[in-house]
């Protein structure tokens, strides 16, 4: 954990391959003009879209293709951001993408209205006209669910053009997280000071040593509780757009807003939350097991994410880790594993944390463009599931893409979290069945129960804070740092129970979370988290057949809605079932690693 490297000092090969999208920004930039050019011509549709069934085709096609060039540049802009988030050329290339989208949106802004003024019985008989249309049922029958929400042509152009202001909040609190704010330098186990980083931080708090431990969680909450009021004031700023955008499109709230595109049922939020309080007592029996077994009068929450189980350290190279995944991976068939092989080769992952690089994982890319991933690959274990689950993203976003037109080459969140997930837990029970070595079981079984608490729970509480922060803004209140600092310390301690002690820093940990800028997002880790260990578990006691379905599902992109995308995968989302069956082998597995931990 020394200082981190600049992007020069790393070797292209661990690097993505970006320069496939393009060989320069001058390239990309090109590409943005020509967006905004062809948004310009596109206007020659404005008021003929129910002329005929051919306008109608030829519009959407044209519609694609336009949308197609500026997702190729804007991802690129993006991701060359990324890479390092102080270079003012690529700050400028990217606000001057975001700028490009904006224009288009106001430009073909026209398109949404006019569909959805189209009588039902002309677009039926457009689909059996118009051979071209066929490819675009989905896509009109969405758009006839959602004709009460469309405003009209004036309405919906004004909107268009205020989209980079109301994106704002989120880029926003991206240069503060990860450009501007700093959390100055720590002690690692060795007693070295280093800097402490988005990247470490979590090695940090998984360190055996509980000074180190303290000092890291110390400095990290001390950085966000000096720009508490900045953030807050930010925060509330997006919860307001969410709520004043759903209220301008006649959405009963800014939740019924966000789920209801995908048609998801608002009742699939409130199972969760449901069927995850109902079990809280489990998680807290599981939080006073970790009490006894680190041996602390006082558990705080610095102790929350070191493993119980010490094993001796090892460092694994990325090779070893590509190696470990595809083992796990096995069960989804040689051609899987085939193709994610050839991704790594083929330099889709940028690898290791530098300089201004962007914190985290994710994978991304364009329809045309590999399916890249970034990493801060750190040599621990715990980075071979961050690699699964980002490959898991993009495999599917690989095998939706080869069978998918663009107009479906995307993925919802809500079934693009199953890919990623289903990865995980056949990694985890496959180190659980072969592993040898009963501590490093111990060890293993600690992680899969941290994996269950980080994202079933966790993720659940973070919906929960989304739901009430929305729901206090939508009944009239004004957010404030103090307001939600006490929601959030309210939940960590409903969550977490009585065997965790209270501490002062804990309630500005909302501050940190970037995802609560993309509103009512959180949910679909957890619910993809338990479609998961369904689907995993349908594989690994099934065949040809289970597997096959699941492939299937993964090929489909946003051919469907959701729910029944997973259902060609054995799922159905709807029931609380999914849940409650994780719950349950939550609630197994914290009675079988209490009983391993007494021999």
């Amino acid at each position: 954990m020394g200082k981190r490297k600049t992007r020069e000092e790393i070797q292209t090969a661990d690097k993505w391959n970006i320069e496939k999208m393009y060989p320069d920004n001058a390239s990309c930039e090109s590409d943005l003009k020509l967006s905004i050019e062809a948004a310009k011509d596109y206007q020659k549709y404005e008021g003929r879209l129910a002329e005929s069934a051919s306008v109608l085709a030829d519009a959407l096609i044209e519609s694609d293709r336009m949308e197609q060039r500026l997702e190729r540049a804007y991802v690129y802009t993006r991701m060359k951001l990324d890479e390092d988030n102080r270079i003012a050329e690529q700050q400028e290339l990217y606000s001057k993408a975001v700028s490009a989208a904006s224009q288009v949106s106001a430009l073909t802004s026209f398109v949404m209205p006019e569909l959805t003024r189209i009588p039902e019985e002309t677009i039926k008989a457009f689909l059996e006209e118009e051979p071209r249309l066929q490819q675009y049922r989905h896509v009109l029958d969405s758009v006839m669910r959602q004709r009460e929400h469309v405003l009209s042509n004036e309405q919906e152009n004004i909107l268009a053009q205020l989209g980079e202001v109301l994106d704002a909040p989120d880029q926003i609190f991206t240069m503060l997280n990860d450009a501007d704010m700093k959390f100055g330098t720590v002690h690692d186990e060795d007693g070295k000071e280093v800097e402490l980083t988005h990247g470490n931080y979590i090695n940090f708090m998984r360190s055996q040593n509980r000074e180190v431990r303290k000092e890291a969680y110390t400095h990290c909450y001390e950085a966000y509780k000096g720009m508490i009021n900045t953030i807050a004031t930010n925060y509330s700023t997006s919860v307001k757009t969410d709520a004043i955008s759903a209220r301008l499109r006649r959405y009963p709230s800014a939740r019924n807003a966000a789920l209801s595109g995908g048609k998801i049922p608002e009742s699939v939020y409130d199972n969760l939350i449901e069927s995850v309080r109902d079990t809280l007592p489990k998680m807290h029996e599981y939080v006073q097991l970790r009490k006894k077994l680190l041996g602390v009068d006082d558990l705080k929450m610095y102790d929350i994410y070191v493993p119980l189980v010490k094993v001796p350290k090892k460092e694994l190279t990325f090779k070893q880790a590509v190696e470990i995944g595809k083992e796990g991976l096995a069960p989804l068939g040689d051609e899987y594993l085939a193709q994610f092989q050839k991704g790594i080769d083929d330099r889709w992952i940028d690898i290791y944390e530098t300089e201004g690089k962007t914190s985290g994982a994710y994978s991304f890319g364009s329809y045309d463009s590999d399916p890249y991933v970034l990493m801060n690959f750190d040599s621990q274990l715990e980075d071979v599931f961050t690699l699964v689950h980002e490959m898991g993203h993009s495999m599917n976003s690989y095998l939706t893409r080869k069978t998918q037109p663009f107009t479906y080459g995307g993925h919802s969140i809500f079934t693009a979290e199953v890919a990623s997930t289903v990865n995980e837990t056949l990694l985890m029970k496959h180190l659980l069945e072969t592993e040898q070595d009963p501590d490093m079981k111990k060890y293993i079984l600690n992680m899969y129960l941290d994996a269950f608490k980080g994202t079933l729970f966790r993720q659940t509480m973070f919906a929960e804070f989304e739901k009430k922060t929305h729901e206090y803004v939508e009944q009239g209140g004004g957010l404030t740092a103090e307001w939600m600092n006490q929601t959030y310390d309210q939940l960590n301690t409903d969550y977490f129970g009585p065997a965790l002690s209270h501490d002062d820093y804990i309630q500005y940990e909302w501050a940190r979370i970037p995802h609560f800028y993309s509103s009512f997002y959180v949910y679909q880790y957890a619910t993809g988290y338990s479609a998961a260990n369904a689907i995993a578990d349908r594989i690994l006691s099934g065949g040809k057949e289970e597997r096959d379905d699941y492939l299937k599902f993964l090929s489909l992109g946003s051919s469907d809605y959701p729910v029944e995308l997973l259902k060609v995968a054995g799922v159905d989302m709807e029931k609380i079932e999914p849940v409650d069956r994780a719950m349950k082998v939550f609630g197994q597995l914290v009675d079988e690693f209490a009983e391993l931990m007494k021999k």
